[in-house]
């Protein structure tokens, strides 16, 4: 699908995710401790009724009235429901059970929420072997017996007798192959255990008295459920307000994608001037939408030199063939003498070689550039190559009375010697060309920081600040009066490509009337 391929909202969704992931680890979290947490109030209400009832088992009153504390006249039931008259059991009658004053209030018998109790005991013998026989219960309590969990504990001292002062104990041990009571060496809490919407403990204590105590919890439930959907609509909200939060940072985020490509289908051979419209420069698609703006921009550059290279080209091939076609039409219009077809063709000729310098120049140019020309590296002595340029020129000078001074000290770098006889020979060949009658050229030839530098200086009329920038540029020339014989406009741009292939640097600094120098830095140990 569109929508998975979508950065926005694959990053979308897994925040969405992830953010879902959190809200329901943390509300599920909540909502257990906040259920541990009653679980454990009741559970402590129910351990502390529990022990209430042992210890009324375990003492008794000294005078024990024949009902409850608090229990109906004499022959209807007492306050927790038990019969008017003790019960029998194996032939003895089983206790009155009294709950002191000071506990009575801790079971609410009008209360069908509250907390009630049931106490039976265990028939080791006779014909109710096994069997569990009633000896008091809250009027609260709510049915049948739940399901046994009683163990045997030893947090009291001692067995105790409940049945009367004239009634024998009933015997702990295995009667008719009945199984005895298995007492623990180690206290342990009264299990727990949740039956419906009731929360049960209960205990079994040496002497067979069984001890259940509960409590209706349908009101924590309903608490618990109110919490959990508390929880809900608060996590709910805040999804949504994280997702609405995350789609617009995410959105802005990938706004400058969005750009880009706005910018980059805006963009085409004949408007190269868009850029992307950056804001936030600091993040990393900020950085890309820079980079790219530079990008955009060399490409631009590249262009207009494209095009102004085009036309350049095409102006200076145009005045050779234009040379040639007008000398053949002039010779073709009628018969001539010999000289004349000789000076006719003697002109086509200079014509044409002055077209395949132009070629020539240009194709090695691109093939330096584009890293195509393979340069013949090796040990070379520059000052050779420069002493070997100055007396190939040094008949020019003197024709035009320019006085060439030297000053090479002996530098060896890796380097192709011929190439670099090229540029040697091409600024020593401008600065005798664009000097002064009677001017001086200096060449100097030195060691500085790991680099041979070669400066090659004249005191001609110099070139203007304003056409300083622009000498490397190909077919560029600073006024008309550059314009010579032979002179194609791309002496200085090859030159500074040689030095590139070298890794090295050219720069010109020039004041008019003063002169103009050329300085080439080359690393020596370069390769």
């Amino acid at each position: 699908m569109k929508l998975f391929r979508s950065i926005k909202w694959r990053l979308q969704i897994w925040y969405g995710l992830i953010l879902l992931g959190v809200l329901a680890g943390f509300g599920l979290t909540a909502y257990q401790l906040a259920r541990n947490q009653q679980m454990a109030r009741i559970d402590d209400e129910l351990h502390r009724r529990v022990g209430m009832l042992i210890a009324a088992l375990h003492h008794p009153p000294p005078q024990r009235p024949e009902f409850g504390f608090d229990g109906p006249p004499p022959g209807g039931p007492d306050h927790f429901g038990s019969p008017g008259r003790p019960g029998m059991q194996d032939g003895h009658p089983l206790p009155k059970f009294h709950l002191p004053p000071e506990d009575a209030h801790y079971f609410d018998d009008s209360d069908p929420h509250g907390y009630y109790f049931l106490i039976t005991r265990f028939n080791p013998r006779g014909s109710d072997l096994g069997k569990q026989t009633e000896i008091a219960r809250s009027t609260n309590y709510p049915g049948e017996f739940h399901k046994p969990f009683y163990k045997p504990i030893t947090n009291i001292p001692e067995p105790f007798n409940y049945n009367p002062p004239d009634a024998s104990p009933p015997s702990l041990g295995p009667v008719n192959n009945a199984p005895s009571l298995i007492l623990s060496r180690t206290p342990r809490p009264p299990p727990m255990e949740t039956f419906d919407h009731y929360r049960v403990t209960g205990e079994m204590l040496p002497s067979g008295d069984n001890i259940e105590v509960g409590c209706s919890i349908t009101p924590e439930l309903h608490e618990l459920k109110v919490t959990a959907w508390r929880l809900g609509i608060i996590g709910g909200g805040i999804l949504l307000l994280g997702l609405a939060g995350g789609w617009w940072l995410v959105d802005r985020a990938l706004r400058p994608v969005a750009e880009i490509s706005s910018a980059a289908a805006r963009i085409s051979g004949s408007d190269l001037a868009q850029r992307i419209n950056v804001s936030e420069t600091e993040s990393e698609l900020g950085e890309l939408a820079t980079v790219l703006n530079s990008t955009f921009t060399r490409l631009e550059t590249a262009f207009d030199q494209q095009r102004q290279f085009t036309a350049d080209a095409a102006h200076e091939l145009r005045t050779p063939v234009t040379v040639i076609l007008t000398q053949t039409q002039t010779t073709l219009n009628r018969e001539r003498d010999t000289a004349a077809y000789r000076q006719a063709l003697e002109a086509c000729q200079r014509a044409a070689q002055r077209m395949r310098k132009l070629i020539e120049s240009l194709l090695a140019l691109a093939r330096l550039e584009a890293g195509q020309e393979a340069l013949n590296r090796q040990r070379v002595d520059l000052a050779g190559v420069v002493a070997d340029s100055v007396a190939l020129l040094r008949p020019l000078a003197e024709e035009r009375g320019i006085k060439i001074v030297t000053e090479l000290a002996q530098v060896e770098i890796n380097g192709d010697a011929e190439r670099l006889a090229q540029v040697v020979t091409n600024l020593l060949a401008n600065a005798i060309q664009y000097n002064q009658p009677e001017g001086e050229v200096r060449l100097g030839l030195k060691s500085e920081n790991g680099l041979a530098v070669l400066s090659v200086a004249d005191n001609g009329p110099g070139i203007p600040a304003a056409d300083l920038p622009r000498v490397f540029e190909r077919f560029y020339r600073a006024d008309a009066s550059r314009t010579g014989s032979g002179n194609t406009g791309l002496g200085l741009a090859i030159c500074q490509a040689i030095v590139t292939a070298h890794a090295g640097t050219i720069e010109v600094a020039s004041a008019e009337k003063v002169g103009t120098t050329f300085t080439v830095r080359v690393p020596i140990g370069s390769v």
